[in-house]
């Protein structure tokens, strides 16, 4: 793959690590303590937009927004204590960020994490001076398969769609991605190429190993 665009915006989770399984995992512990029980092979249905929208979707719309907050923050601690041993990049990434940076691309973020999510990945990995520009799921009423993120980070860029690309892994950042008007790259870390391809990814790469920058 040869990358020619002015900026690239990548999503986190599933993009920059393969994380997928652990938020999966921690979802499931986190709401079993609350006594609330749902298969794994269920849970994909339901795992999809902000952290608010994700908790209104498991706890109801009756609870205040300082227990939505709270209620986030103890899952995201759940998810971070399965995942802290096990933190690691996607191969070829800081690699590839580096190539980027040498070549004065633009690059931003846009993830529904929260803020404490985002500094746990990009600390973790040390990568976040390589991104120009970080939207988090708070930043937005809507979160993926809506494009409001995408379309704020293209804002914080000041690019044009047609100038950028997104790498996604997930159907509704594809969905959301390809609402926003910008293509994108899918990669092979929770879903096959073939899936990624039906969704309406141009490309797709299994790492970041082999991509040439123009």
């Amino acid at each position: 793959m040869k990358f020619e665009e002015k900026a690239i915006i990548f999503d986190m989770d599933g993009t920059l690590v393969d994380n997928i399984s652990y938020h999966e995992d921690s979802w499931i512990l986190f709401l079993k303590e609350y006594g609330i029980n749902i298969e794994p092979e269920h849970f994909v249905a339901h795992n999809h937009g902000t952290m608010n929208e994700m908790i209104v979707r498991f706890f109801g719309n009756d609870i205040s927004r300082e227990k939505i907050y709270d209620l986030g923050l103890k899952k995201e601690e759940a998810y971070q204590n399965l995942y802290r041993n096990h933190i690691k990049e996607v191969n070829g990434l800081t690699f590839f960020l580096q190539k980027l940076n040498q070549k004065q691309k633009k690059v931003g973020l846009a993830t529904m994490g929260i803020p404490f999510s985002i500094d746990f990945i990009l600390d973790g990995l040390n990568v976040k001076r390589f991104f120009q520009q970080i939207t988090g799921g708070v930043e937005v009423v809507k979160g993926k398969p809506d494009p409001e993120i995408f379309l704020k980070t293209l804002d914080k860029l000041q690019i044009d769609r047609k100038d950028s690309i997104v790498v996604e892994d997930s159907i509704g950042g594809i969905k959301a991605a390809l609402a926003a008007g910008i293509k994108v790259v899918g990669i092979t870390t929770t879903h096959s190429k073939e899936e990624l391809l039906d969704n309406g990814c141009f490309q797709v790469i299994d790492d970041y190993s082999h991509i040439e920058i123009a």
